[in-house]
């Protein structure tokens, strides 16, 4: 009689379909219960589940650039704060396990009953004693706020330090045993801009973790907790099983490729970023050695950012569904030096690289795999979010307000078929804030939201079109632009061409004056701010 596998394989695929349920269930809480446009209308947060080892099991489909750093901010909290029942702990630190400082992430522990089906009892929180209790699960969760304090509204000018940024949060609880930790709270809202939004926003968050919580203890009530645990590492390992069958396909050898950033805001100076993809067998080294040292404006990149772009193409390249678990990571090294732009070290400004360098690593990635298996791997997409923040004071009600958003572009053409038009991509994957929602919101008015006709790069399959976003203030405003693929396009493939730079203006008195890809300025009621995004690359000789 043949044995039945330990694995059930319809097994595995519930478990499967279960945890990523309480990711995405977790981020709909968010998503419904946030206060500020940029979350509850743009969904720029995102949601996951981790074993009691604190390794990923399974994410909601949201933003990649969180999605694959959040594990690393889980791994600061962990080292920080001895987490018990009831314990919530916030950071937004870059350099402990953050991205950059408008991200701030929550890390809560899921506890359950006894062996002997007893609550078990929490000790001391700060407890290490042999027996101490501990954690079956983690859940965690990340949004953006649309503003953090700092010197500019919206937590995204041209800094030169972090300390300009924003208010940086090591890991710290916002509640413990259960009951918010007040004076933590107090000390966040006191260093914003938006106190009330900022407090919706991060109730909305601790709300998630609630229901993440609820659903995982259902989870262990129905099957049992040694079932639960051993399917959750059989999914990681299953994911790292398929991560290795892809990487051995690629043939052997070493594929490398550079490409660049603009500038870094402060100076005209191109940034470099290289790498060195190295396949053997079933396993792949990335060593990003030779990329530019640390710049002086806030395009720096940490190295959880670095990691997360890595994560991001290499499970592009698994065709099938897959649980998105820390098995993507498993046969992959990762070299990012430090003190360079793709792992910068503190005080650097870090507000650009989580959006825009992020973008980069991405396009250099794909860029050194298309020697490997270039029938599998697009041309450039837009390659920038077009960071556009601003804020000031309301005329109509005298309160301040912060905007933030980022805008879509083209997406590269594909192997086979065209880019699409308008679109979010790479490692973003947020939505617009809707023209009602964003003139209800905030004193602007838009004046023209468009298809950018023909800014797609041409060639056998053509990239996709970008946008026109054209805004009037209706109030004096400081207004910041984090953007880039002004001066190096996104690159085409296989013979097709690149697609068209991004542009900026300000409009004034009907005078139109071009901006840089990175500013931050005082600008005044009735200017407006006019952002071309760029076109994906074209793929295929035209």
């Amino acid at each position: 009689m043949k044995q039945r596998s330990a694995v059930d394989p319809v097994e595995l695929e519930i478990f499967k379909s279960l945890y990523a349920s309480v990711a995405e269930e977790m981020g709909a809480v968010l998503r419904r219960t946030a206060f500020s446009a940029n979350i509850k209308e743009r969904r720029d947060y995102s949601c996951a589940v981790f074993d009691r080892r604190g390794r990923l099991i399974a994410q909601g489909d949201h933003m990649p650039v969180h999605l694959g750093s959040m594990p690393l901010s889980v791994q600061a909290a962990l080292a920080a704060v001895d987490l018990g029942p009831g314990d919530v702990v916030i950071l937004n630190d870059p350099y402990a396990g953050g991205t950059h400082l408008p991200d701030v992430t929550m890390v809560s522990a899921v506890f359950a009953h006894s062996a002997e089906g007893e609550r078990t009892k929490a000790t001391s929180p700060t407890s290490r004693r042999p027996g101490a209790l501990r954690p079956l699960f983690y859940v965690a969760n990340r949004a953006h706020h649309s503003d953090i304090g700092g010197a500019t509204p919206g937590s995204m000018g041209t800094a030169t330090e972090v300390f300009q940024e924003g208010l940086r949060i090591p890991p710290v609880r916002l509640t413990a045993n259960g009951q918010l930790q007040h004076d933590v709270l107090h000390l966040i809202l006191q260093n914003v801009r938006l106190p009330e939004e900022r407090e919706g926003d991060l109730t909305a968050q601790l709300g998630a973790l609630r229901i993440g919580r609820a659903r995982l203890l259902e989870i262990v009530d129905r099957y049992g907790y040694e079932k639960a645990d051993a399917y959750a590492r059989e999914l990681i390992a299953y994911t790292a099983r398929l991560m290795r069958q892809v990487i051995a396909r690629i043939p052997d050898g070493e594929y490398t490729a550079e490409d660049f950033l603009d500038d870094d805001g402060l100076s005209d100076e191109p940034i470099r970023i290289a790498v060195t993809i190295s396949i053997s067998g079933h396993r792949a080294g990335v060593d990003f050695t030779g990329s530019a040292p640390e710049a002086r404006g806030p395009i720096n990149a940490v190295k959880a950012i670095t990691v997360s772009a890595v994560y991001y193409v290499f499970r592009c390249l698994i065709e099938t569904d897959v649980p998105a678990s820390a098995g993507i990571l498993e046969p992959i090294e990762i070299i990012a030096p430090p003190g360079t732009v793709v792992n910068a070290r503190p005080p650097a400004p870090v507000a650009g690289g989580n959006v825009e360098t992020s973008q980069r690593i991405v396009d250099v990635l794909f860029k050194a795999l298309a020697q490997a298996i270039p029938m599998k791997i697009p041309a450039a997409s837009q390659g920038t979010m077009n960071n556009l923040s601003l804020g000031g004071r309301d005329p109509r009600t005298g309160e301040l307000f912060a905007y933030y958003e980022t805008i879509a572009g083209g997406m590269g053409a594909r192997p086979g078929r065209d880019g699409l038009h308008a679109i979010h991509t790479h490692m973003t994957n947020s939505l617009n804030t809707p023209i009602e929602a964003l003139e209800y919101a905030f004193p602007l008015r838009i004046h023209r939201y468009a298809i950018r006709r023909g800014s797609g790069g041409r060639g056998r399959f053509r990239g996709g079109d970008g946008v026109i976003r054209e805004i009037e203030l209706l109030a004096d405003a400081r207004l910041s632009l984090l953007s880039d693929r002004r001066k190096f396009p996104p690159y085409g493939l296989q013979g097709g061409e690149a697609g068209k730079p991004g542009r900026a203006y300000l409009i004034r008195d009907h005078r139109r004056r071009r901006l840089p890809g990175k500013f931050t300025i005082d600008a005044r009621a009735g200017d407006r701010i006019r952002i071309e995004t760029p076109g994906g690359g074209g793929y295929g000789s035209p």
